[in-house]
C-alpha cells in the first residue's frame, strides 16, 4: 500500500519521490509540472508494479536504513537480504557550480553499491507516458537506453548490462553501478566517473549552502531539512515556487479533495520567501521578485491570478488523468488547477509582501528601485479597489464568494508595506498616500469583521464562523499580539477548530462536505500565535506534537488525520515545511543563552 513515507530529491529543475525500498515512484520529467515518467504513486494494486517506477530488486530484502546524507539533498537507502547480502542505493539530482554558473540538469543519478556479502540484484525500469495511458517505448545502444515520452526523451546511461536492464534479469553486484537518467544526450565520460564527480560536487554544494543558513540553536536538523526542501521546490529558471511536488494526494480518504499543486501560488510563495529570508537565504527572494515583476508586466491591467505555472503561463485548465487510479485508488487524478480562474483578493498583499524585504536588505546585489516600486503600486491600487469585494478566499472555495477577512487584511498589508517602502525611498507623499489607504482598510475590517457575540474576528464580513487564517492577525502586524481582540480570537478559534492537538482550517461544510483532516500549517499558525502572546511553553509542547507527525525523513504533507496521525494531502507541502522553520525560529532559545 502506498504511503507518504518517501524522500524528496531534486535540484531546482526536476524532482522525484523515492519510497522506503528505494523505488522511484514519482518523477515528473523534465520539469516539476511535466508528465510523470514515474507515476506508481498514483497507480493502485498490480498496476503500481507494472508501470511508472524505477526499482532496485534485492530478493527478500528488508530496509536497514533510509536517511539523507548530512546537510544535503542526497538520499541513501540500505537494503539487506535474508543472508546478509547488503547494498546501498544513493539517489540525488546534480546541482553545483560549473564554469561560473549553476549546473542543474533535468537528471537523476542513482549509485548502487555493494555493502556486504554477495548481493544479487535486478534493475527494473518501467516508465509511463501521457499520465499513465501507455508505457514508454525503449530504444537501446551499447551503454544506454532511450525512452520515448510525451515531452522530452529520457536517456538512461549506465555501466550495468543494458541487456540485464531491458530483461530485468538479476546479476551479482561486485562493486557498484551507476545510472544516469536525464536528457537524451551522450554522456561525456564513463558513467561511474561522471556519477562520482556529480556526487562529490553536489554534496559539496549542499554543505556550503547549509553553512550559510542562519539557523536557531534548537531544532537545527528540523530547520535544515525544511530549508533544503523549500529550496528544492524553487524553479531556478524563472524563480517560481511550487506548492508541492505531487498532484491529487487526497486531503482525506475518499474525499475527492484531490488537487494539482505543481504550480506557483503567489500566497504560498510569499510564505516560502519569508521563511528563507529568516534564515538569510536571499537568492530565492531575488529570483522570485523577478518572477512576480514579469507576471505584473504580463497581466498588464488585468487582476493578478492566485496561481500561475512555473513558466508564468496563466491558463491551468483542469482535466482528469483517467488512466491513473489515484493514491491508494482514491481518484480522481487532476492535471491543472481551476483555481487560476478564481478571484482571491489576498494575492495583491502576497506579491507586495514577498518583495518588501528586498527594499530594506542592503546585502542584495541589485536592490529594487523606483520603477519596481511603481510596479508594486499598481497592485496596491487593485488592493484598494477590491478589499471589500467578495472572493473565494484563502481556502479557495469553489461554490461561494464572500468578503473574506483574510483577503481584506492582505489588502491592508499591501498598502501598509507600500507606505514603508515609500518612506525607505524618501517618497513622503507616497508614504502618506498608502498609509491613508491602510488606515481606511484597517478601520473597515475592525468594524465589519468583528463579531461582538463571539468576541472574535470572524472569517467573513458580518459573518459568524471562524477560520484559522485569523491566527495571522498578529503575524502580519495588523494588531499587536497583546490586543484583547486578537487574544480572544485565538481562544475562540481554539474552542471551535481544535481537534486533539491540531486545528481544522474551518468547521463548516464546503463543496465537498465537512473537513475531516487538520491542515498542518494552521496548527503551526496557532503555535506562533501562542508564542507571540507569551504562552511559549504551551507552544513548545504543541510544536513537539507536530514534529512527531513528520515522516522518517523529516518531511510533512499538507494534512494530518487528528486521531490516527496519518499524513494526507500533497507532499511535501511547502506550507507545512515553512511552518517548521517559523516555529523553530520563534521558539528556540537564543544562541547567546544556550551555553
Amino acid at each position: 500500500m502506498a504511503t507518504l513515507d518517501m524522500g524528496l530529491i531534486g535540484n531546482g529543475r526536476t524532482s522525484a519521490l523515492i519510497d522506503q525500498k528505494a523505488a522511484i515512484v514519482w518523477w515528473c520529467y523534465p520539469y516539476f509540472d511535466s508528465d510523470p515518467l514515474c507515476n506508481a504513486l498514483l497507480q493502485h494494486g498490480e498496476a503500481a508494479s507494472q508501470q511508472g517506477r524505477i526499482d532496485v530488486l534485492l530478493e527478500n530484502a528488508r530496509v536497514l536504513e533510509q536517511r539523507y546524507q548530512r546537510n544535503s539533498a542526497i538520499l541513501s537507502t540500505r537494503l539487506e537480504d535474508e543472508h546478509g547480502n547488503g547494498i546501498e542505493v544513493i539517489d540525488f539530482a546534480p546541482r553545483f557550480y560549473q564554469h561560473g554558473r549553476m549546473f542543474a540538469p533535468s537528471m537523476l543519478v542513482r549509485i548502487i553499491r555493494r555493502v556486504s556479502g554477495r548481493p544479487r540484484i535486478a534493475l527494473r525500469v518501467r516508465l509511463g507516458t501521457d499520465y499513465g495511458r501507455q508505457s514508454a517505448e525503449a530504444r537501446f545502444g551499447a551503454h544506454h537506453i532511450s525512452y520515448g515520452v510525451s515531452t522530452q526523451a529520457m536517456r538512461l546511461t549506465t555501466d550495468a548490462s543494458v541487456a540485464a536492464v531491458l530483461d530485468e534479469r538479476a546479476f551479482f553486484l561486485y562493486d557498484s553501478i551507476t545510472m544516469l537518467m536525464g536528457p537524451d544526450e551522450t554522456v561525456n565520460g564513463a558513467p561511474h566517473e561522471v556519477g562520482r564527480a556529480f556526487y562529490e560536487n553536489t554534496r559539496a554544494y549542499w554543505s556550503r549552502w547549509v553553512r550559510s543558513l542562519a539557523i536557531p540553536f534548537e531544532w537545527q536538523d528540523v530547520v535544515i531539512r525544511a530549508a533544503i526542501t523549500l529550496k528544492l521546490n524553487a524553479f531556478d529558471d524563472t524563480g517560481a515556487i511550487i506548492a508541492a511536488t505531487t498532484t491529487s494526494i487526497p486531503e482525506a480518504p475518499n474525499s475527492g479533495r484531490n488537487w494539482d499543486y505543481r504550480f506557483c501560488w503567489l500566497r504560498d510563495a510569499y510564505f516560502v520567501i519569508h521563511a528563507l529570508n529568516q534564515l538569510g537565504v536571499t537568492g530565492t527572494m531575488e529570483r522570485y521578485l523577478g518572477y512576480i515583476l514579469n507576471i505584473i508586466a504580463d497581466s498588464r491591467d488585468t487582476p493578478l491570478q492566485p496561481v500561475y505555472s512555473i513558466r508564468r503561463e496563466a491558463r491551468l485548465d483542469e482535466s482528469v488523468a483517467s488512466a491513473l487510479a489515484g493514491y491508494r485508488g482514491m481518484g480522481p487524478v487532476r492535471v491543472g488547477n481551476l483555481a487560476y480562474c478564481q478571484v482571491q483578493n489576498d494575492v495583491f498583499g502576497a506579491a507586495i509582501l514577498a518583495g518588501t524585504h528586498a527594499f530594506f536588505d542592503t546585502r542584495l546585489e541589485r536592490q529594487p528601485d523606483y520603477p519596481i516600486f511603481n510596479d508594486l503600486e499598481r497592485l496596491g491600487e487593485q488592493a484598494v479597489q477590491r478589499f471589500q469585494t467578495p472572493d473565494a478566499g484563502i481556502w479557495e472555495l469553489r461554490g461561494a464568494q464572500r468578503i473574506h477577512t483574510f483577503s481584506s487584511m492582505m489588502c491592508w498589508a499591501a498598502c501598509d508595506r507600500l507606505a514603508s517602502i515609500a518612506s525607505r525611498l524618501g517618497l513622503s507623499d507616497r508614504a502618506d498616500y498608502w498609509a491613508g489607504h491602510a488606515a481606511v482598510i484597517h478601520r473597515t475590517i475592525c468594524e465589519q469583521a468583528w463579531n461582538p457575540a463571539l468576541h472574535s474576528f470572524v472569517s467573513t464580513f458580518g459573518g459568524d464562523r471562524l477560520d484559522a487564517s485569523l491566527l495571522l492577525i498578529a503575524e502580519f502586524q495588523f494588531l499587536p499580539p497583546n490586543d484583547h481582540r486578537f487574544v480572544s480570537t485565538v481562544a475562540a478559534i481554539e474552542k471551535h477548530l481544535r481537534r486533539g492537538d491540531f486545528l481544522l482550517r474551518y468547521d463548516e461544510e464546503d463543496d465537498f462536505g465537512m473537513p475531516e483532516t487538520a491542515f498542518l500549517v494552521c496548527t503551526q499558525w496557532w503555535i506562533l500565535a501562542l508564542a507571540s502572546m507569551g504562552q511559549k511553553q504551551r507552544a513548545r509542547e504543541l510544536f513537539e506534537k507536530v514534529l512527531a507527525r513528520r515522516n522518517h525523513l523529516g518531511l510533512l504533507s499538507e494534512d494530518v488525520a487528528p486521531e490516527s496521525g496519518e499524513l494526507w494531502g500533497n507532499f511535501p507541502q511547502t506550507y507545512s515545511m515553512v511552518g517548521l522553520i517559523q516555529c523553530a525560529t520563534r521558539l528556540s532559545i537564543p544562541w547567546d543563552e544556550a551555553y
